[in-house]
């Protein structure tokens, strides 16, 4: 399975959420639409990564507004905001354990793929300070 391609879909499907008023599961089908022969573990992966995130949304954006200091939530670009998140759900909420670096670095390959140029930077110190508070 290609957790990487998973990602990406659940990034483009919960990006699509979070500006149009649309069902989930008409999301995850447009963005499965366009990737027809995707493995069927991954759509699965995809699946958790968009119902997950959005079941803790609530939770999630406290724990982003309480990390990133001096950014609005609502401010910040919607492609950050949603790997950010997507970040978060893995680390805190997935059902598997997963070494917050490697979710770290997922998330900031993700964000030099579909975010700007300053995005990996500005999710990696995010991501980077939950880490820290965890460990104290």
């Amino acid at each position: 399975m290609s957790r990487r391609k998973a990602r990406e879909m659940a990034l483009q499907t919960l990006f699509q959420l979070d500006f149009n008023q649309i069902e989930p599961d008409v999301a995850l089908e447009s963005v499965f639409a366009e990737n027809a022969s995707l493995p069927e573990n991954a759509k699965e992966y995809t699946i958790l990564l968009v119902k997950g995130t959005r079941d803790h949304l609530s939770e999630i954006d406290g724990i982003i507004s309480e990390s990133a200091i001096d950014w609005k939530l609502q401010r910040m670009p919607g492609v950050d905001r949603n790997i950010t998140r997507m970040a978060i759900f893995e680390m805190r909420f997935g059902k598997e354990e997963i070494a917050p670096n490697v979710i770290i670095n997922e998330a900031v390959e993700l964000a030099k793929s579909f975010g700007s140029a300053e995005s990996g930077r500005f999710i990696n110190g995010i991501l980077g300070s939950l880490v820290r508070k965890q460990k104290k």
